[in-house]
């Protein structure tokens, strides 16, 4: 199962290459959920010791104040046999065999991120060690814990370095390793402190004791050790670092490992614990422990990320396709969403969405009632037809029939059709709009877009304004035509019984009868019913061919004429995507892969078990 340690590696250095490394985040974190081991300890209490230990080597920064001021991930990979080296993640190309320079880099890349300012930074430096003295593990070390803040640094450090600390230990999937110095007393402990606020239980924390071959004379560690001073659910373990002067005379880290096993095997006090203590078994410990906790956690990983892809996917699919980078693709990216939004328009048209039956509604009840309202009985009453055919006689009474007496009746009549008429050309013109603005809030892309929302609109309800005016006229000249051609045909049927009062002959000297004129006044009002229930057939047919048909035929006609003409500058003008959005597409884009490659990577070794 050494492969899952190193699958963990390998998804740890993906997520910090994208920004992931645990801080608060706008988008999924795939960091919290896999495990790691926090090494916690405060300042001098041997923790840069305990790693060096570990990995046989010296290649951590030292001297005075706050050392360590960025999270180190360091990745232990066991190889059989060959030279030891060490890569840095920002540096993927090179490698270090020789492990003082390991340790400059440290301290230059800090200060790339920091500055020269001793402020810390919770991005994390990636440090991968190759060699056969080392088992498979991933520890994170963090800043010591301090109370006091050192010249040059703000006096929030020691409270900023307790957040970064508390931040990594307290995630459920955090092992804990907490550092003490033997010859302190721990209840003073800063690793103790902290990991109990967090863990109480001390289910996530393993307890390493530094420093037990430098305690007060007659006074050793065996209750600490023992899990009686203070009781972890782990055993504790003791180690023996190297001393000053042996750092200082670059002891070699195999004798420091020797006088380590030796000083355990040799001490009355602890022989009895010779084989649960130091650096070798501390770190084969870690091992497998971590190994058991990645792979328990494997099915929970799963399914987190099936879920994330999927929400990740939802999401991309949301904020759209990333703008193209040529004239060609951005003409072609900018027909198609215009090709979206015009069929989502003919939907609302045909029934498809809804909408769309407004326009039958003004066809079918208001340009009816509108006719109704105008009342043409009221129009026709005697007075105003004795007024009429007298006013058309002149000064010369007529003498067969009142012909422009009719005609001006029937005119009168038919022109006031004119305001129904138009008031259904604005009320379908008013319905398209409404559409089109349903159409731009439905189409995705346009949210994209805010300048080519702009223009799509401008240039769809110039289109509509177009059409109306095409239609208005339309429409307008059906009610002039009716104006200016009678149909003779209707007034040849008219009966002729002089008793009726329907003898177009009638004499000059009742032109004047009320029942004449009631006749005159009925047969306008036929003629102007027959005349209106023909207009009220055709005028709707010529607002659906001049407004709704042609909108469904050629509403982003012109605009397309026009966009053909643009240059590439021009397009990029239409596609100002809020840089936020694409910004949001790119880091969405980059996480989404990191998933892909996580799942393609944890199902591999979860079938392989």
């Amino acid at each position: 199962m050494e492969n899952l340690i190193s699958l963990v590696n390998k998804i740890q250095r993906a997520c910090t290459a994208l920004g992931d490394h645990g801080e608060e985040s706008a988008l999924p974190t795939l960091w919290d959920s896999l495990p790691a081991i926090a090494v916690v300890g405060g300042q001098s209490s041997g923790k840069s010791s305990v790693l060096e230990s570990i990995v046989g080597k010296d290649f951590l920064p030292r001297g005075a104040g706050i050392v360590t001021r960025r999270p180190l991930v360091l990745q232990l990979h066991r190889i059989d046999e060959g030279r030891e080296y060490a890569e840095f993640m920002h540096l993927p190309k090179k490698k270090f065999t020789d492990f003082a320079a390991v340790r400059k880099e440290i301290s230059d890349e800090t200060d790339r991120e920091t500055g020269r300012s001793k402020q810390i930074s919770s991005v994390p430096i990636h440090l991968s060690i190759f060699s056969p003295n080392v088992v498979n593990l991933t520890l994170v070390d963090l800043p010591g814990l301090t109370k006091v803040a050192v010249e040059g640094q703000h006096e929030s450090i020691v409270q900023d370095i307790e957040n970064m600390v508390r931040s990594f230990i307290e995630k459920p999937n955090c092992i804990i390793l907490a550092i003490s110095p033997a010859n302190q007393d721990l209840a003073t402990s800063d690793a103790i402190k902290i990991s109990r606020e967090v863990d109480p239980k001390g289910e996530r924390t393993f307890g390493v004791l530094t420093k037990i071959d430098l305690m007060d004379q007659g006074t050793n560690a065996v209750d600490i050790l023992e899990g009686k001073s203070y009781k972890l659910q782990y055993p504790w373990i003791g180690v023996v670092n190297r001393s000053q002067a042996d750092i200082n005379k670059s002891v070699d880290m195999i004798a420091a490992r020797r006088r380590e096993r030796e000083y355990f095997s040799n001490s009355p006090e602890y022989k009895h614990l010779a084989q649960k203590m130091g650096s070798e078994h501390l770190g084969k410990m870690m091992s497998k422990h971590l190994e058991r906790v990645i792979k328990s956690r494997i099915p929970g990983l799963q399914s987190l990320i099936a879920k994330t892809i999927t929400e990740l996917e939802t999401e991309l699919s949301r904020l759209g396709k990333p703008i193209a980078t040529d004239a060609g693709g951005k003409l072609y990216m900018v027909m198609e969403i215009c090709r979206s939004f015009d069929q989502i328009f003919k939907e609302h048209l045909d029934g498809a969405r809804s909408g769309g039956d407004k326009i039958y509604g003004v066809f079918d009840n208001q340009f009816p009632a509108a006719l109704k309202r105008l009342q043409f009985d009221k129009h026709l009453s005697m007075d105003n037809v004795r007024k009429l055919i007298t006013e058309a006689d002149g000064y010369q009474p007529h003498l067969i029939a009142p012909e422009q007496g009719y005609r001006r009746l029937i005119e009168s009549r038919l022109v006031s059709i004119r305001g129904p008429a138009e008031a259904a050309v604005d009320a379908v013109h008013a319905i398209l709009k409404e559409l089109v603005q349903r159409a731009i809030g439905a189409t995705m892309e346009l949210k994209q877009y805010p300048t080519l929302r702009v223009e799509v609109s401008t240039a769809a309800i110039e289109s509509l304004e177009r059409m109306k005016e095409e239609s208005k006229k339309a429409s307008l000249q059906l009610v002039d035509m009716e104006c200016g051609y009678l149909t003779v045909e209707f007034f040849r049927k008219l009966p002729q019984d002089i008793e009726k009062g329907g003898n177009p002959t009638h004499s000059i000297f009742d032109r004047y009868n009320d029942s004449y004129l009631r006749r005159v006044g009925s047969t306008v009002l036929s003629y102007v019913n027959m005349v209106c229930s023909s207009l009220r057939n055709s005028i709707p047919k010529s607002i659906v061919y001049c407004q709704v048909r042609e909108a469904k035929r050629s509403l982003l006609d012109f605009f397309f004429t026009e966009l053909g003409k643009k240059e590439s500058k021009q397009l990029a003008t239409l596609l100002d995507e809020d840089p936020a959005v694409m910004q949001r597409r790119t880091s969405i884009g980059k996480r989404l892969e990191l998933y892909r490659q996580a799942q393609a990577e944890i199902d591999a070794v979860a079938w392989s078990k």
